[in-house]
C-alpha cells in the first residue's frame, strides 16, 4: 500500500468512503446488541487514533494501548488487558468463559448479518468458529522460479476471514501454546480442536493492495442497491 499512499499513515487509517478505514468495521460491531464491549488494540505510541471521530460510536468502544509486534502478540496483549479491565464482571462469572470476536481492522466491509450469523452458528461449540468462504479458484503450487509444480485440489478448502470467535480463556491458552500463528483459528487447531467454519462472502475482503481500497469503497457505497 505504501507505494501509492502516504507511507506515514498506517493502512487502518487511510480514508475510505469519507471515514478512516477502521471506523467502518467498528461501527458495525458497536451496533450489534449481542456485543457488550468493542476493544481496539493500539500501539502504545499511536498518535493517529482519531478519538473525536470515534466518540460517536458510543460507550461500547474502549481503547487498549498494548499492541505488540505481531498480530498474535497484539491479540494476547489485548486479551490480558481486557481481563484486567473487566475482572470477574462477566455475566458468566468471569471473562474467561466469555466469547471474544477478533476482527481485522483491514476488513472494513463487515456486515451485522455476517457477525450475527457467526454468533448464532458457533453457539455453544467448544472449539469456537470463524467466518470463511469456500475456495472458488483453481489453486497452483509453484516452484521457486514461478512455474507450476502441481494443481492443488480445492475441494474442502476454505479461505479464512474474520471475525474469529472463541472463549477468552481458550484463545489465550491457544495463543500461548502456538504464538507464531497468522490467525486465531490456527492456534485453536494447534490444541487439537476443530473450529466451525461459518459461510460469509467475498465482500468481507481484506484490504491488502491499493486496488482493494477502491473495491472496498465500491462495496460500501453500493451495498443494498439493486
Amino acid at each position: 500500500m505504501g507505494a501509492q499512499h502516504d507511507e506515514a499513515t498506517p493502512k487502518q487509517y487511510l480514508p475510505l468512503a469519507g471515514q478512516p478505514m477502521i471506523r467502518h468495521a467498528l461501527a458495525t460491531l458497536c451496533a450489534i446488541p449481542a456485543i457488550v464491549n468493542v476493544f481496539v488494540v493500539l500501539a502504545p505510541d499511536d498518535v493517529l487514533w482519531p478519538a473525536a471521530q470515534m466518540a460517536a460510536l458510543g460507550p461500547k468502544l474502549r481503547i487498549l494501548r498494548c499492541g505488540g509486534e505481531t498480530r498474535a502478540q497484539s491479540v494476547v496483549n489485548g486479551l490480558r488487558a481486557m481481563a484486567a479491565e473487566l475482572g470477574d464482571a462477566g455475566e458468566t462469572g468471569g471473562i474467561g468463559n466469555d466469547w471474544v470476536l477478533v476482527h481485522d481492522a483491514a476488513r472494513p466491509c463487515l456486515t451485522a448479518a455476517m457477525v450475527e450469523r457467526l454468533i448464532a452458528e458457533v453457539g455453544e461449540d467448544d472449539a469456537g468458529g470463524l467466518l470463511a468462504v469456500p475456495v472458488a479458484d483453481t489453486l497452483k503450487r509453484a516452484y521457486e522460479g514461478g512455474h507450476v509444480l502441481e494443481t492443488v485440489p480445492r475441494e474442502s478448502l476454505w479461505q479464512a476471514q474474520t471475525p474469529q470467535m472463541f472463549r477468552h480463556r481458550l484463545l489465550l491458552e491457544a495463543l500461548d501454546f502456538a504464538p507464531r500463528v497468522t490467525d486465531e483459528a490456527s492456534a485453536i487447531e494447534a490444541l487439537g480442536l476443530a473450529p466451525r467454519l461459518v459461510a460469509a462472502d467475498v465482500s468481507n475482503l481484506k484490504v491488502t493492495y491499493p486496488l482493494d481500497l477502491q473495491l472496498a469503497e465500491w462495496i460500501l457505497q453500493n451495498r443494498g442497491k439493486p
